[in-house]
């Protein structure tokens, strides 16, 4: 019987190399990829038995990119991944439909072969079950996460950070706008709460005060939604993909309303301030 041919994809050179030779020791026929784009076009231009991924290739959660292009391309492969984060796991079980199974790194070789070779003798892995979340979980469990996350990136904005603002100006309306998101999807409503809008005016004037332009409003905006997006895609093998793209859809447009408000009442402000400067 021939080597059993694996495609591992890891965008971190030493454990390519590493990982790659100690599995041909083992037996197996090793491609490695270091990047999605590359593990892309692999797939479909070679036939696999197994795919050993990293969760995280440059971005988080890309891993689910490339199993889902191989499960897609070569469904009969056996499909692995591999995280160096072990509180993923509940995430990570929510894929089993699509993951034959996952390792821990460091992962264990012996252990790791095992798994992979019962695989492939048609050995079924896990009876588990596969417990997954909607969007709106994922983003209030990180809600703390997403604020600390859209801080960094606007304190390493020059445009942004060159405004000086404590902390507390920066972030105060952040907490009330994912709160608006998730309390928006969850009911299935079509109206943006009262207190959300006077809330995304009470930023919008703020700014104004505070000696924001409006470029840089909008700035901040897309900012929060990057930060929001970034956490989706971290999560994304723990999320229910059935209403993951009516959700997205739907925080979308959410951020879009309140990003007008704000923008409406910071020109107000703004035609104030200059009326009360004559």
């Amino acid at each position: 019987m021939a080597n059993p041919r694996l495609l591992f994809v890891d965008d971190e050179e030493g454990i390519r190399l590493t990982l790659s030779a100690i599995l041909k020791q083992k037996g197996f026929d090793v491609t490695t990829a270091g990047s999605v784009p590359e593990a892309l076009e692999i797939i479909g231009a070679q036939k696999f038995n197994v795919l050993l991924s990293d969760l995280n290739i440059g971005e988080p959660g890309d891993g689910f990119t490339v199993v889902s292009a191989m499960r897609r391309v070569q469904p009969e492969a056996a499909t692995f991944i591999l995280t160096g984060y072990p509180d993923f796991e509940s995430a990570l079980l929510a894929i089993r439909n699509q993951v034959d199974d996952y390792f821990t790194k460091p992962a264990d070789i012996t252990s790791l072969v095992d798994r992979m070779m019962k695989r492939l003798h048609g050995v079924r892995l896990t009876d588990r079950p596969l417990p997954v979340r909607r969007v709106t979980e994922v983003l209030r469990e990180n809600a703390t996460q997403i604020c600390e996350q859209w801080l960094r990136w606007v304190d390493g904005t020059p445009e942004l950070a060159a405004v000086p603002l404590s902390r507390q100006e920066r972030t105060d309306h952040v907490p009330d706008v994912l709160n608006e998101l998730i309390q928006r999807v969850n009911l299935d409503s079509q109206n943006i709460s009262e207190a959300a809008v006077t809330a995304a005016e009470k930023h919008g004037a703020a700014r104004c005060r505070q000696g924001y332009s409006i470029p840089q409003v909008l700035l901040e905006a897309h900012l929060l939604q990057r930060a929001i997006t970034s956490t989706v895609q971290s999560n994304l093998l723990g999320i229910d993909l059935s209403n993951l793209i009516a959700d997205l859809v739907e925080i979308g447009e959410s951020l879009g309303f309140l990003l007008e408000v704000s923008v409406r009442a910071y020109q107000v402000a703004c035609v104030q301030q200059k009326a009360q400067a004559v």
